[in-house]
């Protein structure tokens, strides 16, 4: 069949085009050139059509989120969908069942979101459960840098081919798309009780530093060619002075590729009387003066949500803060760690309020849209519902300052968010929450745009100068060409994504070192570990794509 979209106003960043009213054609799932005829026509005039959402960073698979769902069965019982129409039912909102957030995030226009800590020895719950999740592609971030097995190859000299060799197997056995790193080294030197560790503190009991791990990595996913640089979540995450270390982290990979990932939990300073502050301003100057730097923000907004991150270290200060009080933490064996923490962010509050104000501070600052991806760390600072409410603050100044004056009076006098003008046009809006975040996953040659050959994943949204109202429910949504929402309503509750992967190529002989290790050391057998493509596309639910690697690819800016 044949599809037209008539008359609608065109946001479609990596065509050029902004704004433009034009028609958009569509047939066998992509986008076609205009015929003659179309079989079924919807007419979008006065409507906005952009291509569908890509959320980048947001935590929807594996271990932490079902532990997540447990620590919160209140919320469960509070947020229930019945189902209907052949819908199926679901809960949660913070810790959204997997059939709800396929829903929820269709109804804003998304038509992708990407987890971004799939530990390698739950790669299988982690898929499994992804593909539970209806009307979005998926794809996960492997952690690694606080594996053992990676840590030995680089305390003992490996060498680089070796370790990329490593990496490379690791995303083929995990069926990864890119790989994750949090508070690099700080994991593993947290079982052996370090409670804090710096960019350059050596680590227990290694003895390596996290910016040796850094900067390994990111040369081995140079040396493989994999299209998303490094994902980062750098050390002393939520600690205040941490931007001195962001900003060193930032200088230590000297123009390497690197994506800081929840960029406003990485950007506190000490001053003022409370000695927390916002170092915002400082952060964004450097990334601007850095073209090899993305980031996505983590934006906090106020409310109840929860905290499920593999950082350890960081869960455990956050555990005092427990809202309801009841938190976890564990370490995971030879990989790394796992702490979930219920939270509510409270607008009276002076740390949440600044902390709200430096997200939107980054946002605004940077300058570069194409290198900023729109998200809150779904569920850290808080659940992807909160985007429409997001884009709003990002698009209307006046909105933000109305905001901004209702927080305490000490929080605002430590923002500079009132001294900034800068408004998000609708065009940003497109780059920062699809073509942006495509280009930056290396899947921008079929997704994330409306061009010939695209796949046809569009949202179609009526114009509304209330921007928050305009996004939070589409009016069409099409994934794969089927038009599965129509202004709100799911009317395709069954409609599966593709599994977005990479296969770098690798010397065959570290399986022989990686099995030695696992017979050695790990309850896990090998076999047991390595995943097989007919596990995902199981029941023909996760359509595996794979994504080309250009090894050897040159470094230098995100833009080349």
């Amino acid at each position: 069949m044949r599809l037209r979209l008539r008359g609608g106003r065109v946001q479609d960043p990596l065509n050029g085009i902004d704004g433009e009213v034009r028609d958009v054609w569509v047939e066998d799932g992509r986008i076609v050139p205009p015929a003659a005829a179309a079989d079924l026509t919807y007419d979008v005039t006065g409507c906005v059509v952009m291509p569908g959402g890509i959320d980048l960073h947001s935590h929807i698979g594996g271990g932490k989120v079902n532990i997540a769902r447990m620590l919160m069965p209140e919320e469960h019982r509070r947020h229930v969908h019945a189902g209907d129409g052949g819908r199926r039912c679901g809960s949660g909102h913070c810790t959204p069942s997997t059939f709800t957030t396929g829903y929820d995030y269709a109804r804003l226009g998304y038509t992708a979101a990407f987890e971004p800590a799939m530990l390698p020895g739950n790669a299988r719950h982690t898929h499994h459960e992804m593909g539970d999740i209806p009307l979005l592609d998926k794809g996960a971030y492997a952690l690694l840098g606080n594996d053992d097995l990676f840590l030995r190859l680089l305390a003992d000299g490996a060498g680089p081919a070796a370790i990329a060799d490593y990496v490379a197997w690791t995303l083929a056995a995990t069926r990864a798309l890119a790989v994750k790193i949090v508070n690099p080294g700080g994991i593993a030197a947290f079982k052996y009780n370090a409670r804090k560790l710096d960019l350059d503190e050596t680590a227990a009991p290694y003895g390596v530093t996290p910016r040796a791990v850094l900067v390994c990595l990111a040369d081995a996913l140079t040396r493989l060619g994999v299209p998303h640089p490094i994902h980062v979540h750098g050390c002393n995450l939520g600690v205040p002075g941490n931007a001195a270390t962001t900003l060193a982290t930032i200088e230590a990979l000297e123009g390497r590729p690197i994506h800081l990932t929840h960029l406003q939990f990485h950007s506190y300073g000490t001053d003022g009387p409370r000695k927390f502050s916002s170092a915002a301003a400082e952060i964004a100057a450097l990334v601007n003066r850095s073209p090899n730097v993305s980031i996505d923000v983590g934006q906090v907004m106020f409310g109840q949500t929860i905290t499920a991150s593999g950082d350890t270290m960081s869960q455990l200060r956050t555990a005092a803060h427990a809202s309801p009080k009841r938190w976890m933490a564990m370490d995971i064996e030879c990989e790394a760690g796992c702490g979930v923490v219920p939270f509510r962010y409270r607008d009276r509050s002076f740390v949440n309020a600044l902390q709200w104000a430096i997200g939107l501070e980054l946002f605004l600052l940077i300058e570069d849209p194409w290198r900023v991806a729109l998200t809150t760390d779904h569920p850290n600072g808080a659940p992807f519902g909160t985007y429409p409410h997001l884009i709003r603050l990002l698009m209307d100044k006046g909105f933000r300052d109305a905001a901004l004056a209702t927080l305490p009076k000490a929080a605002r006098e430590l923002s500079i968010l009132p001294t900034i003008r800068r408004e998000y046009t609708l065009q940003e809006i497109a780059i920062v929450t699809r073509a942006g975040p495509a280009r930056l996953l290396g899947i921008e040659r079929e997704h994330g745009h409306l061009g010939e050959s695209a796949v046809a994943d569009i949202a179609v949204y009526r114009e509304d100068p209330d921007r928050e109202r305009m996004f939070a429910a589409a009016h069409l949504v099409l994934k794969g060409g089927r038009l599965v929402v129509r202004d709100g309503v799911v009317l395709e509750p069954e409609t599966w994504g593709a599994t977005h992967v990479v296969r770098p190529g690798f010397d065959a002989a570290i399986e022989r070192r990686v099995a030695r290790f696992f017979a050695d050391h790990r309850d896990m057998r090998l076999g047991s570990f390595v995943l097989a493509d007919g596990e995902i596309e199981d029941d023909g639910r996760g359509r595996i794509v794979v994504h080309e690697c250009r090894a050897d690819r040159s470094r230098g800016s995100l833009e080349e």
